[in-house]
């Protein structure tokens, strides 16, 4: 019975709005609720509703917990204010990618992680390796449950609900205990989608019952529950990287595109400083860049790149753009090639198949 997918506390809601669900990771999580292609096309125009609550969440505090999380992060955390939040690579010793996640401060010597669900164990077994000084580490992924609402609408069918004024909450900004129709939860202006929008942790019960009422809210405006299809293609349109794919102990946040959160010049050493420090030093061998088919094929994750019939790398993540309809991807590749309009083969189905590299990111919200 060891093979049991894991369910989220909002696992019973999905049938409710015609959920299906899958695999992901061990969790068994709505894959689609109407169909990919709307769900994104809503989140775009309009706003759609995530259960993110297979995420993880690691609490830090005691009186060291600045310096541990410095060591153990590459972005620097003493610039965070009580309030704040922060993106954030954890990396090994080589300058590979344990995760990537985001702090928020709670207090001043109080931090909440938010992880990638594969991740969450070894994470937390990361984390109680590298404690340092007067330092606490819990798990507290079971005591949460998650809903992230993104999309142009966003504020303003989640403002019917409360009296606190959502546009004090800026980017990258919370605020805890949030009265939302009656349930309090942490309030973060953060998301994965490339889009303007919030991600509400609580407890359980209180997000189950906001998951309805927002939705119920939203209804007139058209905001609909979106699944992981959705959440895929639009974080990849707007180039966020995934874990897995993008990231992993492999790639390095520099190679990955993250370099805005690696502080190498922040005072305090961290894991992996020296190793990104050196492949900064001697640029980078390869890079991910994106890249447009030119051929008719649609690029996967894994597929082969070529260059003059010499293999330079693979796709990271590639599908059809539901908004754009080119078919694109994100590859690894070796950086002599990833100029802007330098001619690649992709190998689908044992054919070689001509794409080119474009810029990125693919989708750019307009203010």
């Amino acid at each position: 019975m060891g093979n049991e997918l894991k369910r989220t506390p909002l696992f019973h809601e999905y049938a409710k709005y015609g959920g299906k669900t899958i695999d992901f990771g061990g969790w068994e999580l709505p894959v689609q609720f109407s169909s990919i292609k709307e769900e994104h096309d809503a989140v775009r125009n309009r706003a759609g509703l995530f259960d993110v609550s297979h995420m993880g969440e690691i609490l830090v505090e005691g009186k060291d917990a600045l310096k541990f999380l410095q060591n153990l992060l590459t972005n620097d955390i003493s610039k965070i204010a009580i309030g704040g939040a922060q993106y954030n690579a954890m990396c090994y010793e080589t300058g590979g990618v344990v995760d990537d996640l985001l702090v928020y401060r709670l207090e001043e010597n109080r931090y909440l992680l938010c992880v990638n669900a594969a991740n969450i164990e070894k994470d937390f077994e990361w984390m109680q390796q590298h404690v340092l000084g007067d330092v606490t580490v819990i798990n507290q992924s079971d005591d949460y449950a998650q809903i992230a609402l993104q999309g142009p609408l966003a504020e303003e069918v989640l403002q019917t609900l409360t009296e606190v004024d959502l546009k004090e909450i800026k980017y990258f900004k919370f605020q805890q205990d949030v009265n939302i129709s009656g349930n309090l939860v942490l309030v973060s202006r953060t998301g994965y989608t490339g889009e303007d929008g919030f991600e509400i942790y609580g407890e359980p019960t209180a997000v189950i019952n906001l998951w309805n009422a927002i939705l119920e809210a939203g209804k007139e405006k058209g905001v609909v529950p979106a699944g992981l299809g959705a959440r895929d293609t639009l974080r990849f349109e707007a180039c966020l990287p995934l874990y897995g794919q993008e990231l992993s102990k492999d790639i390095s946040p520099l190679e990955a595109g993250i370099g805005f959160a690696v502080k190498l010049q922040k005072e305090s050493d961290f894991i992996g400083k020296e190793a990104l420090a050196a492949q900064k030093e001697n640029g980078l061998s390869r890079k991910i860049i994106g890249i447009e088919m030119m051929d008719k094929g649609i690029p996967r994750h894994g597929y082969k790149v070529f260059k003059d019939g010499e293999e330079i790398g693979e796709v990271t993540t590639g599908t059809q753009s539901p908004l754009t309809k080119r078919n694109i991807g994100l590859v690894l590749i070796d950086s002599k090639f990833a100029q802007l309009d330098t001619e690649l083969e992709i190998e689908i189905r044992n054919k070689r198949l001509q794409a080119k590299t474009v810029a990125t990111p693919f989708y750019k919200r307009s203010k």
